[in-house]
């Protein structure tokens, strides 16, 4: 399409690239909280192993960007808020958490108008998590 706009039938998980880019993005994101530093705060927040996690927010992604709903399925009445209720997320493990995600999908996304459109949309969520108090504590 000549406006750059997704045409019709194509989902964002198709335009993305699928699986593979979807993997990529999860991936390059738990390594940059892994090893970079200024992540150090929404890393403690993590079990050691991120296998489970990496598993969880591939299936997630996915299922958001229109593909196999099969996170959905799985976790039946579940939603990012309620998943990440107990957890005591503040400012800025939000903000850590949001640009942590941010140069992934960067960095693994061929597209930079999805990119974009994908990061602000993330970045919403995770910062209306930030909170002292974990829910319901």
């Amino acid at each position: 399409m000549a406006d750059g706009g997704i045409e019709a039938g194509t989902t964002p998980y198709e335009r993305i690239g699928g699986a593979p880019v979807v993997r990529a993005i999860v991936d390059r994101f738990y390594d940059l909280m892994d090893a970079e530093p200024r992540f150090a705060a929404l890393r403690a927040l993590h079990a050691d192993d991120l296998a489970p996690m990496r598993r969880s927010l591939a299936g997630f992604l996915t299922a958001w960007l229109g593909g196999p709903r099969d996170w959905f399925v799985d976790n039946p009445g579940k939603c990012v808020m309620s998943v990440h209720g107990g957890i005591a997320i503040g400012a800025d493990t939000a903000r850590q958490w949001a640009d942590a995600m941010r140069l992934a999908i960067v960095e693994r996304t061929s597209d930079p108008d999805l990119a974009a459109r994908m990061a602000d949309a993330l970045e919403g969520m995770a910062l209306a998590m930030a909170r002292v108090e974990p829910v319901g504590g």
